[in-house]
């Protein structure tokens, strides 16, 4: 089983820059497609982007399309979110999660979330 630990969060500006990790641990990242996701407050949760075990798939949801990056070092079971241009509405907790081996979608392992402000 994979355990999975964000960070990088935290309070910037409109127009800032941030870029969140996420590190795996207890088996090899290259087993798992991942994705980062992101909770507002009394918002659903939604998925901002996901790239495939080999890297070479990625998916951005439209808000986020042009301005976030996904993309995975699996030497360093480190997969990474940067974000450019960054609006009030990106502020959310932010999780990276994995597939359950064999899957592409069905995340089933999650970290505990970095939280991502951003003032106007």
């Amino acid at each position: 089983q994979v355990q999975l630990v964000e960070s990088g969060g935290g309070l910037v500006q409109a127009g800032d820059s941030l870029r969140l990790s996420c590190v795996a641990s207890g088996r090899t990242l290259s087993s798992y497609a991942m994705g980062w996701f992101r909770q507002a407050p009394g918002k659903e949760r939604e998925r901002v982007s996901s790239i495939s075990r080999s890297g070479t798939n990625t998916n951005y949801a439209d808000s986020v399309k042009g301005r976030f990056t996904i993309s995975r070092d699996d030497a360093k079971n480190t997969v990474y979110l940067q974000m450019n241009s960054l609006k009030p509405e990106d502020t959310a907790v932010y999780y990276c999660a994995a597939a359950r081996l064999g899957t592409s979608y069905e995340y089933g392992y999650w970290g505990q979330g970095t939280q991502v402000t951003v003032s106007s």
